[in-house]
This record gives C-alpha cells, sequence and structure tokens, in this order.
C-alpha cells in the first residue's frame, strides 16, 4: 500500500520549530544534536511495509524546498527575521540526518543526527509521517475519518453552546492525517469563535490564521550541551538568549523543562516583565497556575496582566474548567492537540521524538511529571536531579 505524499510544504510544521531555530541561527550554530523516536503506548506493532512506507516518505520530505510565497510569508511575522529566511531560501531537509529501522518486536527506531539547527527541524515532519502511515496502514481509514467527523460535529455544536474559553489549535505531531488536520482547522476557525489561531504554520497561512507557539523542552535541553553553563542555571540561559532575540515580542516562557521550581528561581524581575506569560505542560495545572500567580504577585505584578497557557493532554472539559478556576485571576489561554486532530473511535498514539544528545552529551526533560523523563543516559540524569536538586535546596 503506496500512500500519497504526507509532507507536501515545509511549512506543514509548528510554528516553535521556526522560532527556536532563529536563535540557534543566531547563536548556536557549533551544536549538533541527536533525537530518538519512543511510543510511549504499549504493545504498538509496526510491520515491515508500514517501515518502508516511512522510508519513502521521508525520501520524498528531503526533495522539498522553501517556495517563495511560504518565505514571504514567514517574513509577514513580524519577529521572524530576514537573515534567517535567506538561510531558509537556501536550507532543505538532509536525508543522511535520518535513519529508520525496527527492532525484532516491531517497535519502530528512529534517530536523527546532524547540526542542531538542521536537526531539529525533522521532529514534527517525522511524527507527522510516522502517526499518518501507521493509522492509514493499520486501520479502514475511511472508517477512523467517519468517527472523527462525527466527533468534530459534536465539537463545534459544544464550542458555540457551552464552552466558552479561548484556544490555539496545537494538533500537527499526532495528526490523523495531514488532511484531517486542514478540515479540522478549517472548521473550527470558520464554524466557532472559539479558535484564535493554530501552531501549523502551513495552515495558518492558508487560511490566513495567527500563527502560535514560542519554544519548546528541546530549546532548553540544549543548553544542558553549552560546557560553560552549569545544568541548574540552563533556564537562566535559555530565557536570556530568547529575550536578546525577540525582546519580548515572542515571549511565552515554557517552566517544566528541569521543572517548574528551579525554573521560577530564574524567572526573576526583569524576566517577569519582560516575558508575556507562561505555559503548562506537565504536573497539575491547578498547583501549577496557583504557583505561577503567586509568584507574579511577589514582584507586585498583576497576574491579569500575563497569560497563564495550557496545553498538557487537554480536552474541552479540561480547559473550560480551568478557564473557570483562572479567568478571573489571570489571562488564560489552552493550546489541544490531539484531542483536536486526532480523536477518533481508536486510540491515539502517544509518541514522541526528543533531544537526547547535544555535542555528544546526554540532555534530559526531567518535568513536573515523574513518567515524562526521557534520557537514554540514566546516570546522567540522575546527575542532573541532583543538580537542581542541590540549587533549590540553596
Amino acid at each position: 500500500m503506496k500512500l500519497e505524499p504526507i509532507i507536501v510544504s515545509l511549512l506543514d510544521t509548528d510554528l516553535y520549530k521556526f522560532n527556536m531555530d532563529q536563535v540557534i541561527f543566531h547563536k548556536h550554530t557549533d551544536l549538533c544534536g541527536q533525537y530518538f523516536f519512543k511510543c510511549r503506548n504499549k504493545g504498538i506493532v509496526f510491520t515491515k511495509e508500514m517501515e518502508d512506507e516511512i522510508n519513502a516518505q521521508i525520501d520524498h520530505l528531503c526533495t522539498l524546498t522553501f517556495k517563495k510565497e511560504e518565505l514571504d510569508h514567514l517574513r509577514s511575522i513580524r519577529f521572524i527575521k530576514d537573515d534567517y529566511v535567506e538561510f531558509l531560501r537556501l536550507w532543505r531537509p538532509i536525508r543522511d540526518y535520518v535513519t529508520v529501522g525496527r527492532s525484532g518486536n516491531g517497535e519502530l527506531t528512529v534517530e536523527v543526527n546532524g547540526p542542531l539547527f538542521s536537526a531539529m527541524q525533522f521532529e514534527i515532519f517525522l511524527l507527522e509521517i510516522i502517526n499518518e502511515v501507521y493509522f492509514r496502514m493499520n486501520f479502514d481509514y475511511e472508517k477512523l475519518r467517519r468517527s472523527a467527523e462525527e466527533r468534530l460535529d459534536a465539537k463545534i455544536k459544544a464550542l458555540n453552546e457551552k464552552y466558552t474559553f479561548k484556544f490555539a489549535e496545537f494538533g500537527c505531531r499526532r495528526r490523523l492525517s495531514r488532511e484531517w488536520q486542514d478540515v479540522v482547522v478549517k472548521r473550527l476557525a470558520t464554524e466557532t469563535d472559539k479558535c484564535i489561531g493554530t501552531s501549523n504554520v502551513y495552515l495558518a497561512m492558508k487560511y490566513n490564521l495567527t500563527p502560535i507557539g514560542t519554544y519548546a523542552h528541546e530549546y532548553v535541553q540544549m543548553y544542558q550541551g553549552i560546557d560553560k553553563i552549569p545544568l541548574a542555571f540552563t533556564n537562566y540561559y535559555a530565557m536570556k538568549d530568547w529575550y536578546d532575540e525577540y525582546q519580548g515580542d515572542n515571549g511565552t516562557a515554557l517552566t517544566d523543562t528541569v521543572t517548574t521550581d528551579l525554573f521560577l528561581m530564574d524567572f526573576n524581575r526583569s524576566m517577569v516583565n519582560n516575558y508575556t506569560g507562561v505555559r503548562h505542560d506537565s504536573g497539575d495545572p491547578y498547583e501549577w497556575g496557583e504557583k505561577m500567580i503567586k509568584h507574579y504577585e511577589s514582584y507586585g505584578v498583576d497576574p491579569k496582566t500575563k497569560l497563564l497557557l495550557f496545553s498538557d493532554s487537554l480536552d474541552f472539559d479540561r480547559a473550560q474548567a480551568l478557564y473557570e478556576h483562572f479567568r478571573d485571576r489571570a489571562r488564560v489561554s489552552f493550546g489541544i492537540g490531539t484531542y483536536c486532530s486526532n480523536d477518533t473511535e481508536e486510540d491515539a498514539l502517544n509518541i514522541v521524538i526528543k533531544l537526547q544528545y547535544v555535542n555528544g552529551r546526554p540532555v534530559a526533560k526531567l518535568s513536573d511529571t515523574p513518567g515524562k523523563a526521557m534520557c537514554r543516559d540514566e546516570q546522567y540524569l540522575e546527575y542532573l536531579r541532583r543538580s537542581v536538586e542541590f540549587r533549590l535546596s540553596r
């Protein structure tokens, strides 16, 4: 079963890939990265046919370059700079950086290895490819599509009659398919007034929506691979470089890469004033929100002027409950992914591709949910934990 091309535009990715890559392009072109794939679902088997199709799709991906209208669209985003866009005019995905295989029990293995400014761009494309290949080749796709349509109809009805929060669609990485995410974004944007934008830059361009996103865990992780930076201070240097690059214009900080408690030690008065808000992605969202509000108040900042962006495994009921709890005390918004782009009669895959080494050194995400930690070097992970605990205890 040979599929049509899954990636047809290099804009078919999350905005934060360009945001992070621009910082790397300007400040850290000497960094090399290794990324590894993991499926967190138990018992998922990828066949040889799926492996071959994934490889064929990557082959196609690596023939793509940016079109003029795509580069022009990137230029129209106020914080994307001309020199970075000119670099992208020359850039293309390099096939040699990606290796795909299977273990004896059918577990998919994927590794990306190359200069960080280039290797990091593969993550979303690969997840889009892997997810669509799996669902098209393992199930009756049209049947899945019909169940997704029924659920989307119900969601839109509820958004218009029941829910009062605003959100952005964050569904690239685990979408059912490219064509289904297109349908979802178009309908959410045109049939409700609740969807304020999408993380997908291509769909934002296509439907004249706001592209949404700042940075991901890998951005903070990469600073663990820089020799001169102490491990427990990576948030500080990551946020400093981000502010130097964007001057507060692209300023929602992700708190949980090496725990929110450690983040708050570096989220000082200058950072509090210069960043527009913070994003939640692990741990109890209510505890996190209360902690952030208290932190803002400790600096005499009115939390109502700051954004609390929730993005951890949300559905509409969870988002509404969080909105009701915090709406009178802060600006509240949501990034909702899989629940929008891959809600069918079959369980969605929980798949990730995580940065694991920078310049040959292990890096890790600790997060506020222990089960989300991912590191191929347990000894390093324990060392990172001790470094964080030592600074927190001082």
